[in-house]
């Protein structure tokens, strides 16, 4: 503006009758977002940390394997095994659990999303999307109706510590079958759990689910929150167990895939196959689940 400036001499132009002034621009409304406490915090520092030395390490891969994760249709077939017909964890999410029979819903699957005070707008719209794109994927790969409308049956909650319980004491009072007092499970979890899922079953069935609700810590970032949104709502299905022996997978304690790999595909393919029912053990299934291992993996039956 100064460069425009003249240094000669101009006469004023005449005074112009005062202009009314615009009306201010209204105020943009912000949704209230319940401050983060020190506890909170510190495990969302934590949660960075733990996902930066995963990294750093190749760890949380996202490829989904490839040359060097080979597998069989036997060892799919060894895998199913592992991951279906055992429990990861006895009772509290404490120690190891024992074996299962065959577990997986019949009727309509509808997830529905919570979020804790502490998670932003933008993250919650972020999650709403991830959620509701997975939940897509897992109907296309299993053949089970899977949505996201409707009253919800599969609640995913987003929570920090100071609202895990509040969220908790939310699904139980929105989803039939469930009680507060069965979600206790869910309530203290260990530092080292970055998310966790408890399926129900609350009708005459014990082997059918009804009901399941993932707890996923909302101090986690980016690529760890993801991955729990889809370990979580996989084994909500009935993947139930996790397979040191189970690779490429996102069914193993090691962290080395974040997201479902074709391998875990595979499984749920399996595991809702018409071949199979809720109820049979894993030796009842053995023959059958070999001979599907084989057709999913092209080889002679």
């Amino acid at each position: 503006m100064l460069a425009g400036l003249s240094a000669c001499a101009v006469q004023a132009p005449p005074p112009t009758p005062p202009r009314a002034q615009p009306a201010p621009a209204p105020t943009p409304v912000v949704a209230q977002v319940r401050p983060t406490s020190q506890e909170s915090a510190a495990l969302r520092s934590y949660l960075m940390q733990v996902q930066n030395a995963q990294l750093s390490q190749g760890l949380l891969r996202i490829d989904g394997g490839g040359p060097d994760t080979p597998y069989s249709a036997d060892m799919l077939a060894r895998n199913f095994e592992q991951v279906v017909f055992y429990n990861e964890y006895a009772q509290a999410l404490q120690g190891r659990g024992g074996t299962s029979p065959l577990r997986r819903w019949k009727d309509p699957i509808r997830v529905g999303m919570i979020f804790g005070a502490a998670v932003t707008p933008s993250q919650q719209a972020q999650d709403t999307a991830n959620v509701r794109s997975y939940a897509r994927r897992l109907g296309d790969i299993t053949g089970h109706p899977i949505s996201s409308s409707g009253t919800p049956n599969f609640t995913v909650i987003f929570a920090d510590e100071d609202d895990r319980n509040a969220a908790l004491d939310q699904a139980a009072d929105r989803m039939a079958g469930i009680s507060r007092g069965s979600l206790d499970a869910l309530r203290d979890l260990p530092r080292e759990t970055y998310c966790a899922v408890a399926a129900y079953a609350a009708g005459s069935d014990p082997n059918t689910y009804t009901a399941a609700v993932a707890v996923i810590r909302a101090e986690n970032p980016g690529l760890l929150r993801l991955s729990c949104i889809h370990e979580e709502m996989a084994q909500g299905l009935g993947l139930a167990n996790d397979s040191r022996d189970a690779r490429p997978s996102i069914f193993n304690d090691d962290d080395e895939f974040a997201l479902l790999t074709n391998h875990d595909e595979h499984l749920l393919q399996m595991l809702y196959d018409p071949r199979l029912s809720p109820g049979m053990s894993a030796a009842q299934a053995a023959p059958i689940t070999r001979i599907i291992a084989r057709e999913l993996m092209g080889g002679a039956l």
